[in-house]
């Protein structure tokens, strides 16, 4: 522990030493975010490594996806945090730019007695249906089917889902649109959705959502993977685009990210959603970060750039061990290079 602290202190230095990016801001700087309640452990985590390391704070407000881009419009904060990355034509009418920070994975998560995390199996258009209200009970024949030697008890299902606009729900249902014709012209895609299900309940935020599903025997919800871990709330495994079933990690996600051109898209927003791959995870994310080319507060916008530059080159380890997948050095250079440039910094 010692050691890792010594050279997390040691790598920042060499970074003031040499300007890195962009110069570190002082001990006295506040950096603010908001948004995206997905990546708030990791960012947490960094926040207080590099708090230790530096001085400089990050106040990082988990309201949701579409909140943190209000509060990036109305430059409130430094910077906004989004699962459901913004389009290029918007990007260059509000003067931002967009780039992935981290990749991560939405899990169906239930609450189902008898069943451990990772032991009910699930296909796309059996979850769609789930989420339709067109399959009400656990004891569904197609779930069985894909679950052969376990009984499921006669429980009504509750659909669970966010109240607030979500990069996560973005996500699942972009999901659930590739892999269900009839959610997709019904339902389709976006941060908010009219949930068609007669026992839908809405939650707000991640802990909202996880909260409801904790205590309601027979519900189903979707989160980010680490909000399941962390409040022991059981998950589901998948079958992916090329028929296997998978459980959700680093590597399953990680093996959705692999081969992705993030540049071959206005503003990086690159889906992964049903990625092609063996063990690919079918509902995998990156989450992306907002900023103004020309910031009101060219201080605090170069602390944001000094925070997400010590964040790549020193918190991998810190990713993995919330069930994150780091950016790879590689896209972190290009990030550097390509997007960032284009930000003023003097």
């Amino acid at each position: 522990m010692k050691r890792t602290f010594l050279k997390t202190v040691a790598a920042t230095a060499a970074l003031a030493m040499t300007g890195g990016f962009t110069k570190l801001a002082t001990a006295s700087t506040i950096i603010t975010g908001a948004g995206a309640s997905l990546p708030f452990p990791i960012y947490s985590r960094w926040a207080e490594a590099y708090r230790a390391a530096t001085g400089v704070r990050l106040n990082y407000q988990s309201i949701g996806s579409s909140a943190g881009i209000r509060q990036i419009r109305a430059r409130t904060v430094a910077f906004g945090a989004t699962d459901a990355p913004v389009a290029g034509a918007e990007l260059e009418r509000d003067g931002m730019v967009q780039f992935p920070a981290i990749i991560a994975g939405t899990v169906p998560m239930f609450n189902l007695e008898g069943f451990r995390p990772g032991e009910v199996r699930i296909t796309g258009p059996i979850l769609a249906d789930m989420f339709m209200g067109r399959i009400v009970n656990w004891n569904d024949p197609r779930i069985a089917a894909v679950n052969p030697g376990r009984t499921f008890p006669n429980q009504a299902i509750t659909v669970v889902h966010r109240a607030d606009g979500s990069g996560t729900t973005f996500n699942f249902t972009e999901y659930l649109a590739a892999v269900s014709p009839e959610w997709a012209s019904s339902v389709g895609r976006g941060a908010t959705v009219r949930w068609p299900a007669a026992s839908s309940i809405g939650g707000r935020g991640s802990e909202g959502l996880s909260a409801i599903v904790a205590r309601t025997r027979g519900a189903i919800g979707y989160v980010e993977f680490s909000y399941a871990r962390r409040n022991n709330i059981p998950h589901m495994q998948m079958q992916n685009a090329a028929g296997n079933f998978v459980q959700p990690d680093d590597r399953t996600f990680s093996a959705a990210a692999a081969g992705i051109d993030w540049f071959s898209v206005p503003g990086m927003g690159v889906s992964m959603v049903n990625a092609a791959g063996a063990n690919a995870w079918p509902i995998a994310t990156a989450s992306f970060i907002l900023m103004y080319r020309q910031p009101a507060n060219v201080a605090e916008s170069n602390a944001v750039l000094a925070f997400f530059d010590w964040a790549f080159r020193n918190g991998d380890a810190m990713a993995v061990e919330l069930d994150f997948v780091p950016i790879p050095d590689t896209l972190a250079d290009a990030i550097r290079t390509r997007v960032w440039n284009l930000i003023q910094r003097t």
